[in-house]
Parts: C-alpha cells; sequence; structure tokens
C-alpha cells in the first residue's frame, strides 16, 4: 500500500501497525473482508470484498441489499499492465455472484483518473453508470451485473 502507484488512489500508505489493526477491524465485523492475492506462490495483490449497504457508498446510489463492492491494488508494479487485474476482477466477481446467489451485481469505484482501474474493470464486464463526487474523488461508479458472468476458471 506504500508504492507510489497505489498511494496515489488509495491515500493509504500507512504503517505496518495501523494496517494490523485495520485488518482486525475488518475481520471483526460484516462490512469488509480482506483478502491478500497470490500467483505462482508470490503475494502481489490486495483485496476488499464489502458490502455496499455497510459501506459509506451507499449514500451515493440505489443500491440493491445485497449489492457487494470490491477494491483491488496490485502491489507488484512489475505485474501491472500485464491483464492481471481484469482477469483477477473477472475471475474474482464471477466467485462472489457464483456463492452469494442473492448478489445481483458487484460494483466498483475508482478514481475517474485511475485510467488503468478503469480499463481493468470495464475490461473485466463493468459498466459505467456515471460519476460520483465522494469527498476525496470523482469517482466512476462501475457495475458488474450476472448477465456479464462466465467464462474464467481458476485453479489451485
Amino acid at each position: 500500500m506504500a508504492q507510489p502507484h497505489i498511494r496515489r488512489w488509495w491515500h493509504q500508505g500507512w504503517s505496518v501497525e495501523r494496517w494490523v489493526q485495520e485488518i482486525e477491524q475488518q475481520a471483526a465485523g460484516e462490512h469488509s473482508t480482506p483478502y491478500v492475492v497470490a500467483a505462482d506462490a508470490e503475494e502481489f495483490a490486495y483485496v476488499e470484498l464489502y458490502r455496499v449497504r455497510h459501506d459509506r457508498l451507499a449514500e451515493y446510489y440505489a443500491y440493491g441489499e445485497e449489492d457487494r463492492g470490491v477494491h483491488v491494488a496490485i502491489g507488484d508494479v512489475a505485474r501491472v499492465g500485464q491483464g492481471l487485474g481484469r482477469r483477477l476482477l473477472r475471475w474474482l466477481v464471477d466467485e462472489v455472484l457464483r456463492a452469494e446467489p442473492a448478489c445481483a451485481q458487484v460494483v466498483a469505484e475508482p478514481d475517474i483518473e485511475n485510467t488503468p482501474s478503469v480499463r481493468a474493470f470495464a475490461a473485466a464486464g463493468f459498466v459505467q453508470h456515471g460519476e460520483l463526487q465522494l469527498p476525496e474523488k470523482t469517482a466512476l461508479l462501475m457495475v458488474r451485473t450476472r448477465a456479464v458472468q462466465g467464462g474464467m476458471t481458476c485453479t489451485t
């Protein structure tokens, strides 16, 4: 999270101690679940899946009760720009929609100026649903529905 290409958009270049607090808080609640993603036994990304109804984002659009949201940060700069983000997002959202039948859509709200992130979400099947003026950014509301689901599998 301290990498310049992440810190610019997330504004969370916190100390390790502060991140420990954040992860413990997420693990204890119903709002958000954090994940570290690895490929070839190498950690490369941080993901948060969250329930929109418990998030401040619920104040900005007419959300469905079971909507989920996703935040993704690929920390390994060597893996940025290779299509990994879109593949991860497509697989992740497919899995969420399979596991949670009541969830009709997964949303994201990347900064409108974060072109690589917007492209990755679009390539993963998310559709732009307008701009949102959040306190720290102008975001694009991007939505992925079940209609886009399918096609990617993950093997362990």
